[in-house]
């Protein structure tokens, strides 16, 4: 793949963009960033903290100032916090400045691969399910709007994802 576009991964939390993002990358020879993990770095908080301590609103106003610089970067593979595409802000400039690659998973996946993980402050409920069940349903037709590819992560293992990935990049690069 030869364009300087950046890559955004987009799609639900859990879905695999972190993982599959950093193989990418590797793979292209290019820079990864996770949008949560640079507003961490930043912030020198977890997300967790940043939610207690400023609320969802606090959070989303930092991850726009991330998403908007590194959209200003060139061929980077970044992957996007789940709920980065609630911003139209943040819609803008990863359609602007990128191409888009939506990541999909089943509900049912998603709820398996974040049953144990306590560092997703919307899911430290008494239903986890019913919350990605319903961010899901919110959030589905923005990151199908935006996407220029789409990749189910249910059924293949990460290194089989990131091949069909770059075929996909460079059959969409022909098309450009």
């Amino acid at each position: 793949m030869k364009s300087r576009q950046n890559i955004f991964l987009i799609g639900p939390m859990g879905v695999g963009k972190t993982t599959i993002g950093r193989l990418l990358a590797d793979r292209l020879g290019r820079h990864f960033y996770d949008t949560d993990r640079v507003v961490e770095e930043r912030t020198g908080a977890d997300i967790p903290w940043i939610f207690d301590v400023e609320g969802e609103a606090g959070f989303r106003r930092r991850e726009q100032a991330v998403c908007a610089e590194l959209a200003q970067e060139q061929a980077l593979v970044i992957a996007t916090g789940g709920g980065i595409v609630i911003n139209e802000e943040n819609r803008k400039a990863i359609r602007r400045d990128g191409i888009v690659i939506f990541l999909s998973a089943t509900v049912d996946q998603l709820v398996d691969r974040t049953a144990k993980d306590t560092r997703r402050p919307l899911l430290q409920n008494d239903n986890p399910r019913n919350v990605i069940a319903e961010i899901f349903e919110t959030r589905l037709p923005l990151y199908q709007e935006l996407a220029d590819i789409t990749v189910a992560t249910d059924r293949s293992a990460p290194r089989l994802l990131v091949n069909d990935i770059l075929r996909q990049l460079d059959q969409h690069n022909e098309n450009a």
